[in-house]
């Protein structure tokens, strides 16, 4: 397979929240690749690996290289959220033929603390300690954040599938300024390959004033794309194939139709 695609994704979910993407991309003949993040393969309603709460981006990073080594080619990293993160430290190493960005978190250096980010996480920082726990949003969190375009009926279903997330990577990403290992810290000039970010208008967790300092660091390779009507959960919200059509639509014209 020549057109990989190794799909990364974000806090508190899995491979599994790819289903959609997978499927649409696997219908354009691309090998689509979904692993899921150490300590994430869990059932959700029991008690998380206590050692989730002290992984740090970088082991999250480390685990990935891996599989990706194992590739005969160099895939597309596609990333969502945290995922997308991930994919511009991996991008750094060289790792990418090209790098998609969907709603990203951002690397060191760029403020993310918003008002509407704090309320995202405020169960989780106001626990003392939060740093080094595993952690889940509240429903109502959730759903403020995340899955507020979705239907109503259908919100429950989707946050009974997330899992836990690690406390040290809400640190390592919201509060970088005091991370002296700079595990979320990326640097540009070694992202050579070209990069499309995707910002949600209405997302309320890596809102898109955020998001487009993101397409700013990288701006010699990026492109930019902001869709209005959408927010952060693009990957299942109703509309996502409007989306999905235009990262194939950049691919094909980045990458070349038989890539």
């Amino acid at each position: 397979m020549t057109k990989t695609i190794f799909m990364i994704h974000g806090m508190w979910g899995n491979g599994k929240s790819w289903a959609n993407y997978k499927s649409f991309f696997e219908e354009k003949d691309y090998h689509c690749i979904t692993p899921t993040l150490r300590y994430h393969d869990m059932d959700p309603h029991e008690a998380p690996d206590a050692q989730l709460g002290t992984t740090s981006l970088l082991d999250y990073a480390e685990d990935l290289e891996k599989e990706i080594h194992q590739l005969d080619v160099k895939p597309v990293l596609m990333g969502h959220s945290m995922g997308g993160l991930l994919a511009q430290i991996l991008g750094s190493r060289g790792l990418a033929k090209a790098l998609v960005l969907l709603t990203p978190a951002s690397p060191y250096g760029i403020v993310v603390l918003t008002p509407s980010l704090i309320k995202s996480f405020w169960s989780i920082l106001t626990k003392w300690g939060f740093w080094k726990n595993p952690h889940r949003q509240t429903f109502d969190e959730t759903v403020y954040s995340t899955l507020h375009l979705l239907p109503a009926n259908q919100r429950k279903e989707v946050f009974d599938q997330f899992v836990y997330e690690s406390g040290r990577v809400v640190a390592e990403i919201g509060f970088w300024l005091f991370d002296s290992k700079k595990a979320s810290r990326v640097d540009e000039s070694k992202i050579t390959c070209p990069v499309l970010v995707i910002a949600g208008g209405e997302d309320r967790i890596t809102p898109a004033s955020v998001v487009r300092k993101v397409a700013d660091k990288y701006q010699s390779v990026s492109t930019y794309k902001a869709f209005t009507n959408h927010a952060h959960w693009v990957i299942g919200e109703p509309g996502w194939q409007e989306i999905a059509d235009y990262v194939s639509n950049w691919l094909a014209h980045v990458l070349g139709e038989n890539t």
